[in-house]
């Protein structure tokens, strides 16, 4: 048994170490905090007993899951329990697993981008203008199917139906599969920023591809990658006429074209140096009393996604698996096998 993966399971199971102690006879809360650190070992009997508790095939607690969620990105991080972030981001390396047990079945698109290094002078603009040009992207276009553009270049999306939690994350699975996953829930202007963004943090801040320094703190990537998102999909070169005198009758204009947020726009002004900081905070307060801040009018188009949907279909009827065929092949509980290919599961159906 993998110690690792008991702490992996406890956490997704939302059940906390002194909780799982007291519901087993036998187990104190010290033994299982030293075994999870592997510090001590538990009798077979106990590790029975967790096993059954936790609700896991046995199997699963002697794999090996190394994936790390890096580059995420939460709505007020500061409200959210640790047990939400754990569960939410132990449901995304479960994912990343389930996507590197498919590929022994399924070929999954290859990764044909080019990820650069900032480090050696490469700009999140050269970086998203680049991309555009590998996606052959016409410089004065709009980026229209951007979900499929990304799953033709080898990165998986997946939507997770969640509430004000989380818009995104973007990580690499053990066997070298990109994964953004995105909020279900959230609109459609959002949804294509945070794609662009996510796809940022996969080109730039990668360290499969190359170190990435310690003062790039969270901050700084943060901003490098939404540099890049603006790049990618407003091109200063095509947009930077359109932004000047820019009022807000022009911003619905902008967004249907564009198929971005008009607080977006506003931002890319701002961030262009064609509106100074009273004309942007003269946009915010706008922007607030007409109710855009909450809810823009105006609903733009998004494709959606389908490469890990129809890996499954591949699995499910062509090679005729069902619920158990993938209990035994995965390991995983039929609760999680149910969530994962439910088209879209929520974090409240994991409880």
């Amino acid at each position: 048994m993998n110690h690792k993966q008991v702490t992996f399971v406890r956490e997704f199971r939302g059940i906390s170490q002194t909780a799982l102690a007291k519901s087993i006879e036998g187990l104190s809360q010290s033994n299982l905090s030293n075994f999870e650190k592997g510090l001590s070992t538990l009798s077979e009997d106990l590790k029975q007993k967790v096993v059954d508790k936790l609700q896991f095939p046995k199997g699963f607690f002697e794999l090996k899951i190394n994936i790390s969620i890096e580059n995420k990105h939460y709505r007020k991080k500061a409200t959210i329990r640790k047990a939400i972030v754990d569960k939410f981001e132990n449901f995304c390396k479960i994912l990343g697993y389930v996507v590197d047990e498919m590929s022994e079945y399924v070929e999954w698109p290859a990764f044909r981008l080019q990820p650069l290094n900032v480090e050696e002078g490469y700009t999140p603009r050269y970086i998203a203008n680049y991309t555009r040009k590998l996606l052959r992207l016409n410089k004065s276009e709009p980026v229209a199917n951007i979900i499929t553009l990304l799953e033709q270049s080898g990165i998986i999306v997946y939507e997770l139906a969640e509430d004000e939690k989380f818009d995104g994350v973007s990580f690499i699975t053990d066997k070298g599969f990109a994964i953004i996953v995105i909020n279900k829930n959230f609109s459609n202007d959002r949804k294509r920023f945070t794609l662009a963004h996510e796809l940022g943090h996969i080109l730039m801040h990668n360290e499969f591809n190359f170190p990435i320094s310690s003062y790039r703190d969270e901050k700084w990537k943060e901003k490098e990658a939404n540099e890049f998102a603006g790049e990618f999909l407003m091109p200063e070169e095509a947009i930077v006429n359109s932004l000047r005198n820019l009022k807000i009758s022009d911003l619905m204009v902008l967004k249907n074209y564009w198929l971005t947020s008009m607080s977006s726009i506003i931002r890319r002004a701002f961030e262009l140096g064609l509106i100074n900081k009273d004309r942007y905070t003269y946009f915010a307060i706008e922007m607030s009393r007409r109710g855009y801040n909450k809810q823009e009018p105006g609903i733009v188009y998004i494709d959606n996604p389908v490469c890990f949907k129809n890996g499954y279909l591949l699995l499910k009827n062509e090679l005729n698996y069902d619920v158990e065929d993938f209990i035994e092949i995965f390991a995983l509980p039929k609760d999680v096998i149910t969530d994962i290919y439910s088209f879209v599961p929520t974090l409240k159906a994991l409880n």
